[in-house]
């Protein structure tokens, strides 16, 4: 099932898709408990497919974009928080702010949490998942990690304003039985820039789920951004930078494309 968020009208609604222009309303609590009516709506504007209760991200958990940032194996996933200011919609502008000028895209695998999961097991960590869409983790990379510019840290550098479109839609578990062997590309201005599959991870899925719930608890409704994967602008020679005009597709198999223009901020 797809399950996306839109306004039809003046209204929000979550519905499973039909096809690109209507859903069937869905009620209740996504994720949760919910059920399909058979009232079909119009998808006129489709928005972040869920509000999340958190924004987990890992960083540095494909090899090869280890490799490529010159970054050790890390001994354990590496998280980072992003702020839910982020937040931002399919075909909603990824605002490129006036004090950074090394703003980079990031295509990623997002990890929908569909229960509270705490102290779970690599082997039962899948059963915590309600879904997955695609996410673009926008990374300021000098603010990241320039410590002259009072950040020299991940979170300071990946939570701008806009800086994590999520979407189109979240395809259900049942759809992906295996999220460790799905194609990941990103394209820049139709050019592809990366161009990867998740079976590259350095943890996979069930890994990042038992190891995060060991620490803390995965709420449901959380989002784990699952890292990116090699291609990414700071990794090229010479670098690639977004600027205003760019458009970025993250595309992501079994799931679909999310897209995004890129604006200067004003």
């Amino acid at each position: 099932m797809r399950i996306a968020r839109f306004r039809s009208g003046d209204e929000i609604v979550i519905g499973a898709m039909i096809d690109g222009r209507s859903a069937h309303r869905i009620e209740g609590n996504v994720p949760g408990q919910f059920s399909v009516t058979e009232e079909v709506v119009a998808v006129d504007r489709l928005l972040s497919p869920l509000t999340p209760t958190d924004i987990l991200c890992i960083g540095v958990n494909y090899r090869l974009h280890a490799a490529e940032t010159g970054s050790a194996i890390p001994q354990n996933p590496m998280l980072f928080i992003k702020a839910s200011n982020t937040l931002n919609n399919p075909l909603d502008p990824i605002v490129a702010p006036r004090n950074s000028s090394r703003v980079d895209y990031e295509a990623e695998l997002c990890v929908i949490i569909g229960k509270d999961a705490r102290h779970v097991s690599r082997e039962e960590a899948l059963d915590y998942v309600f879904g997955y869409t695609c996410a673009n983790d926008v990374s300021a990379r000098d603010w990241q990690r320039e410590k002259s510019l009072g950040g020299g840290q991940f979170a300071r550098g990946k939570s701008f304003d806009t800086f994590c479109p999520l979407g189109p839609w979240i395809v259900t578990r049942d759809e992906i039985p295996n999220p460790n062997a799905l194609q990941i590309r990103c394209l820049l201005n139709g050019e592809v820039v990366q161009d990867s599959n998740t079976s590259d991870m350095i943890y996979d899925v069930p890994a990042l789920i038992a190891s995060l719930s060991s620490t803390l608890t995965l709420r449901a409704g959380a989002v784990i951004l699952t890292g990116t994967p090699s291609g990414v602008g700071m990794g090229r020679t010479p670098p690639v930078w977004l600027k205003a005009g760019d458009r970025v597709v993250v595309d992501i198999q079994k799931i679909g494309q999310l897209e995004n223009p890129v604006i200067g901020e004003g």
